[in-house]
Order: structure tokens, then sequence, then C-alpha cells
């Protein structure tokens, strides 16, 4: 008979899993107490003895129930464990996980190294009725049944999942002090200790328990519990430190959540409360565009100042009729941040006089060189972004530069087309900046326009060796081959078997079959975050055996390991890649390096925008495709489902490239920032090389979305065996937008 395993250390009771956990769960503890010796075994015992009677009536309405022990002798040889643990799964991820779980079965060749280990083996079908108890138990924490959480809690201490279990009982009894401070102890280091630290502290502050809050208060960049900190500090007799850390919560450009309140009403009432204060706080809200705010305080200012507010706001709202006003006006106190404030925003609408107004007034202001500093660069980069004449010769006249004025000065003489100018810019950059491989390639290219041929050449052929994007231009450029060569991690079995065997991935594998993806993922990140370089690599390994693409992705990129080019750049639903390629007459690879790029091959990707699904689709984009294929809408799901969604990415990329007549970086970049503005950043009168027009992309993010998805598409040829498509073939001269169809 087959064993599944959960590797268990012998320190603690308890294993808190949302952050995996640095402490593993010692399950040698009394069978009697769900939570340790001062755990929960007063309310468990009464919820038992008035769910007795009931054993059998649950057992029927739950259906699978089992409330018997588990017997860890003769497992029931009858039963089917695979069946039996993902009966209770949704139907849709059944088959994913079954090929989960069958593909990874535990190697129990090996020793853990490296700490205490002991390791309780289960029978396939202990493991599966196991998983049932879980997920049943989780059911009755969902209908407020604790009678029958506690029968089941007790028979899952030797599971994985049972701390993760305890959590989700604590966070809804905050009350519960004594088993909070149990939990805590025994998984402070943990990710579920730490979210219910959290929730317990927001509770605490409510019920104005302020000593116990401070006691078990730790520093965080949340601001409701910092609020909560200083009110607790003003409640227990330290005022002052409690007043000063007021003013830093105060003095911010946006409203701050009510919780603070009380602390602000004693700050008002101080002496810290000054005038220059206010001040501060109404500038920092008109330069995060918060109108309403900025009324708000001043109708907290003395009245003698709310002129001088007043028109701030006027300067803010309509600057161009406003600035002439203001000049004609004594200079005030605030008057060298309301020009800055009020030329900063003309800049957005007409940049223009924007500069010709700080040209003409700024040495009257006097405004402090940082800050002078950084409005001239602001100007210097929206003459550039406006395509405005004069962006080089104000970019080069910088006094001070920052990381992003020095490259766009080079991208400002590329897209002139200005070699000696693209030269000198490179020459400006620092040594760190220009021994980047974007500025080595440009650097070879002005040399080639200023007839240094051999010096490029070699610069050139140097660079053909990398696998990038800039690479794979210079191979084009000097006919050499493109570097592609795979150079798989090296890692044992036995190391693999170690690693897995510790408990914090059998709780990430644990999440993943029960399909709780993301919790599975916040594990295997907490399980990572400690491991040296060697560990990441053989994390990125077990991620890739056990078929958990994105997550192998970005493992093996936490480690700088570039070169294992199967685990990075894998072939998943190569099936319907090719189906749908062939319908659309799309090379495969670029739909690849599509998928890689949006999604990592994560079927449930979800943007902050709203993007869904392996290619990334925004419902609305969906919604009309599937009108394209007189098919019904089935709703913004409907994106996570591959065969949709790859059917619909790969239609709406053909549109795309048959609007821009076949240029696969257009292409590319409208698949990201959308067609309307590409049409914008196309050349108006001559052509442009595709490289310098890449390169130019006013979006960074496109910019780099573009240049990756062609290095990945040239990639996965080589894992697709073909050779249908070059760089060049992907760069074709970028026609002006009179000459694009």
């Amino acid at each position: 008979m087959r064993k599944s395993f959960i590797t268990l250390s012998c320190s603690a009771l308890l294993f808190a899993s949302s952050s995996i956990l640095s402490q593993t769960a010692d399950y040698t503890s009394d069978r009697n107490t769900s939570f340790g010796d001062g755990g929960f075994a007063d309310a468990k015992t009464a919820a038992q003895s008035r769910a007795i009677q009931n054993d059998k009536d649950a057992s029927q309405t739950e259906g699978t129930l089992v409330l018997a022990k588990i017997n860890t002798q003769t497992p029931n040889k009858s039963i089917n464990p695979l069946n039996n643990s993902l009966a209770i799964l949704p139907k849709a991820s059944q088959d994913k996980q079954r090929a989960v779980v069958e593909t990874i079965e535990p190697d129990t060749t090996s020793q853990s190294v490296g700490q205490s280990i002991n390791t309780t083996y289960f029978s396939d079908e202990e493991l599966a009725h196991l998983r049932q108890l879980f997920l049943q138990a989780e059911n009755a924490l969902r209908r407020k049944n604790n009678a029958q959480y506690f029968l089941l809690a007790d028979q899952l201490k030797k599971y994985p999942l049972y701390p993760y279990l305890q959590y989700q009982w604590l966070r809804k009894h905050l009350g519960s002090e004594r088993q909070i401070k149990q939990f805590l102890k025994e998984h402070q280091s943990s990710r579920y200790a730490k979210k219910l630290k959290r929730k317990w502290l927001h509770s605490l502050a409510k019920r104005k328990q302020w000593s116990l809050f401070l006691e078990f208060y730790s520093a965080t960049s949340e601001t409701k519990l910092n609020c909560y900190f200083h009110r607790a500090q003003y409640n227990t007799n330290d005022r002052q430190s409690a007043l000063q850390g007021a003013k830093k919560l105060w003095v911010v450009g946006k409203s701050q959540p009510r919780v603070c309140d009380p602390l602000f009403s004693k700050l008002k009432k101080s002496d810290l409360f000054t005038q220059d204060l206010r001040w501060q706080r109404f500038d920092a809200a008109l330069r995060n565009n918060k109108t309403g705010l900025a009324s708000y305080i001043q109708n907290i200012m003395p009245k003698r100042n709310h002129a001088t507010a007043q028109l701030w706001l006027n300067l803010h709202r309509n600057p161009s009729r406003y600035i002439p006003v203001f000049l004609s006006q004594p200079k005030t106190a605030q008057a060298p941040l309301m020009f800055r404030h009020a030329i900063d925003r003309l800049a957005g609408k007409d940049i223009n006089d924007a500069i010709n107004i700080w040209d003409a007034n700024k040495q009257r202001f006097n405004l402090e060189k940082t800050l002078a500093d950084k409005l001239e660069r602001r100007l210097a980069l929206k003459l550039v972004f406006e395509n405005e004449s004069g962006a080089y010769d104000r970019l080069d006249a910088l006094d001070n530069h920052n990381n992003s004025s020095r490259t766009w000065r080079v991208r400002t003489a590329l897209t002139k087309q200005n070699w000696p100018n693209v030269l000198t810019a490179i020459h400006a950059l620092n040594d760190e900046e220009k021994a980047r491989e974007k500025w080595q390639y440009w650097l070879a290219r002005a040399y080639i326009e200023t007839d240094k041929v051999a010096i490029a050449q070699a610069m050139l052929f140097e660079l053909s060796a990398k696998r990038s994007f800039y690479g794979f231009l210079a191979a084009d450029k000097v006919n050499n081959i493109y570097q592609l060569s795979d150079n798989p991690v090296n890692v044992t079995q036995d190391e693999i078997t170690e690693l897995k065997n510790r408990q914090e991935f059998h709780v990430a594998f644990e999440l993943m079959v029960l399909d709780k993806k993301n919790e599975a993922k916040l594990q295997w990140w907490h399980a990572t975050q400690d491991l040296n370089k060697k560990e990441i690599i053989i994390a990125a390994k077990l991620a890739q055996k056990w078929q958990w693409d994105e997550i192998a992705i970005f493992t093996i990129a936490k480690a700088k390991h570039w070169d294992d080019i199967e685990m990075r750049f894998p072939l998943s639903y190569a099936d319907k890649v090719h189906k749908n390629s062939a319908q659309q007459k799309i090379n495969p690879a670029i739909l690849f390096g599509l998928i890689r790029r949006e999604s990592a091959f994560n079927e449930k990707a979800y943007s902050p925008v709203g993007a869904r699904g392996l290619m990334q689709i925004m419902p609305r984009t969906g919604k009309q495709i599937a009108r394209h294929f007189n098919e019904r809408w089935r709703g913004n799901k409907s994106l996570y489902n591959p065969s949709t969604n790859l059917k619909y990415g790969s239609y709406y990329y053909q549109k795309l490239l048959n609007q821009f007549d076949g240029h696969y970086a257009l292409a590319l970049a409208a698949y990201n920032a959308g067609p309307e503005r590409v049409k914008k950043w196309l050349p108006e009168s001559e052509s442009l090389p595709a490289d310098i027009w890449i390169e130019t992309i006013p979006f960074h993010e496109t910019r780099e979305y573009v240049s990756t998805v062609l290095a990945y598409a040239l990639i996965y040829q080589q894992r697709i065996q073909s050779d249908e498509l070059s760089m060049n073939d992907f760069t074709r001269d970028v026609l002006p937008l009179t000459a694009t169809p």
C-alpha cells in the first residue's frame, strides 16, 4: 500500500499556517485538548456534550461526515482515497487536483536534514479522510456550529492544516484572550499568528484595552493600528509621545481613517497644532489633488489665512487664469510653494506657457533648490512626452539629473536619430546604468552610425551571447545565432525530498490539493522567504514537480537562476495554444510568449484593473468577442476558463495584428496599452526603426512588455522546435500614422 506522509517537528502543538510556520506542530499532545494545555478544552467540552446525542443526525446531514477517530492501523482498503479526498471539491478543479496528487507521490527514501524531524505516515485512505474532515470542519465554522466543529477538529490534530483551522476559529472569537495568547506564543513567527494578532489588536482597541494593546503591538505600516497605538499611549499617560506621533499621521495629503479622529482631536487642542502644520497638510492635499481635504483645512485656519488659502485653491483649479492674479500680489511666506504648485498644474495643460512663466519668475520666488530641481525635471520630461521641440536641450541643461531624466535624454536623441547626441547622453549615464544591456546595444548602434564600425561590431558580437531582447537584436545585426541553450538546475532527488518533508511545504501542498490557491501561494512565499539560494532553487524544482508553473517561474527568478529554460518557459496548455494559433494563423510562439508575460500560466490570474485569466482579458473585451463568435456571454468568471480565454485572447491579438498591418511589436503594444494610445505614438511623417520606436514608448510598462514578449517568443520558438521568425521579422520599420491602415 502506498503511504503519504506528513513531516512534523517536535516543538510546538500548534502550527500556524497562513504564513508558513517556522515552528511546526507537535502531535504527541493530549488528544483531549484541542488547542494545547491552555486551549479551548472548556468551550469544546461543553459543545461536545451537547453534540454526542446528535452524532447520527449530523452524519446524515453532512453525507460524508465521519465522527469516529481515524483508524491508523488498518484502513478500509475498499475506500478510493483519491475520490474521497477530492469528492467535496468543486467539480471543475477535481481533475486538475487529481493530476497533481497522482504526480506527486512522496519520496520516503531520504531522511530530512538540518532539523529534528518526526515523520507521521498516513495511508492514502487516511489522508483522504483527513481532508474530508477538514473541509467539514470549515463548513461547521461557517455555519457557526461549534459543537460539530470541535468534534471534527479533535480528529485533525495530526493534519498539517489543523493550526489553520484553529486560526479560523480564533479570528471569530477575539475575546478568547488566553487561547489567543497561547496561539501567538507558540506560532510567533508564522503568518497566521501575524494575521490573528492584527485582528486581535483591532478588537482590543475597539474595546479600549489599551495596556494589553501596547503589550502586543509591534511597529507596522498600517495607519489604523498606528492611530490606535498613539491613542493607547495617550490613554496610558504617555501623552507627549502620542501627540508627536499624531503630528506625523496628520500631515499627509489624504483623509485618514475615522479611528484617528479621537487622536487628532487631542492634537488640535495642543500647542503642537500650529499654523505651519496646517499649511503643510494643505500643500500635501493639493499636490495629491484632494481639494475637499484642502477646503476642510482652510476652514480650520484662522480667518486671516483664508484669502491666501483660497488663492492657492484657485491656482490649483485654474492656473492659467489665476497665475497673473498671483503674480500681481505681494510675496507672502507661502508664495514659493504656491508658485511651484501653479506651474506644476499649468504644465499638465500647456507646457510651453508653464516653461515661459517659470523661466521669467523663478528667481523672484527663490524656491528651495531640491524642489526647483524636481520641477525643472518635470518640465523637461513633459516636453519629451508632448514631443515638443527643444526637449533634448532642456534635458541637457538640467543641473541635477535623476535616473529618469538621464535615460530620457538618450531616448530623446534616439527619437530624432541624432547619433552624436545619443553618444553624449549615454556617456553621461552612471557606470551601473551604462553597463546595462540596453545601453550597450544603443552605444553600439550609435558607433555604427558615427563610423566606428569595428568597435560596434565587437560590442554587438559580445552582446549577441545574451538571451534577451537586446541580445537577439544584436545577434541579427552580426548574423549570429540566438543563444538559447538550456542549463537545468542541478538538484538531486534527495534534496527535493528533504525540502518537501519540511512541515511548511506539506501545508502548501495540502492547500493546493484542497483548491485553496491563494492560501497556498501565501504559504509558499512564507516557506521560501528565509531560504538560501540553493534551497530556493530546490524549491523551484519542487514547484515544477507539483505542476505549479507560476510559482516555479517566480521562485527560480528569486534565486536569479536564468538558464533553466524548461522551468522558466513551460509549455502548459500546449494543445489549446496550437489549436488557437492555427485558427487565427498566429505563430504559437507568440501566444506562448503572451501567456508567459501576462499570467505566467496562472489560469486564475486577476489584475488590479480587472483583467482575467491566462491572457488577461478585460471583461468588456471578452463580452465583445463573445458577441463576435455568436456565443452567450457567461459572465466575468468565464474568462478563467483556459479554453475560453485562449480562444478570445488569440482572436483579439490577431485583430490587433490586422489593425497594425501585421506588425508584431505594434500589436503587442496595443494589447497592453490599447490601440488608440499606440496610434498616438506612431511617427508623424517619416518611418522609424522599430528598435527605436520600442525604446521610446512613453509608458515604462508597455516598453518593457513589448521587448519582453518578443524575447519570450523567440525562446518559445526553440521550445516548440521552430525557427519560423526572427527578431528582424518582429521589428520592421514603424510607418507613420498616415501610412497605417
